[in-house]
């Protein structure tokens, strides 16, 4: 593996374990914190996460990171049968589809809906119970795929050759 491949991996790596850990702490004890406020509170409090989330560092680590996955993804279809490949795109795979694909086709579907409630009645018609229960099994999901992809490109970068 080339230095550059080798610095290209373990970038994507980087940004695959640091959106891992965000994600993680939003399992561990964001939404649980969430969970405990009277509903109005958790709905207003996680429509106000929802809005800055994506500005800069996130949305920028979030970006980087799939462009980095991506090309780790090609370079690893052109050197198939090398050391390293296997975990180079099993790494890479695992963020775009459990990671990006699973944030696009889930968690962030529910935050617009959840952006367009009004949070008193999101949370006396049970639509916040509703929520935390989807968002966070999503969450948890995203979270264990980003913290795989994480040691499969760094176990890529340490056998790459």
């Amino acid at each position: 593996m080339s230095t550059g491949l080798r610095i290209l991996v373990l970038t994507a790596a980087l940004g695959c374990g640091t959106l891992g850990g965000t994600l993680f702490a939003f399992s561990g004890f964001v939404m649980p914190a969430l969970a405990r406020l009277p509903g109005p509170a958790g709905v207003a409090a996680m429509q106000s996460i929802n809005v800055t989330a994506l500005r800069f560092p996130l949305g920028s680590v979030l970006a980087g990171t799939t462009l980095a996955c991506i090309a780790v993804l090609v370079a690893g279809f052109l050197r198939l049968g090398e050391p390293g490949t296997i975990w180079m795109l099993a790494g890479a795979a695992l963020f775009l589809v459990g990671g990006l694909l699973v944030t696009g086709l889930l968690n962030v579907p529910m935050n617009e809906q959840l952006a367009v409630m009004d949070p008193v009645a999101a949370a006396s018609d049970g639509s916040w119970s509703e929520f935390l229960r989807g968002w966070t099994a999503a969450n948890h999901l995203r979270t264990v795929a980003s913290l795989a992809a994480s040691a499969c490109l760094m176990t890529a970068a340490a056998v790459g050759g």
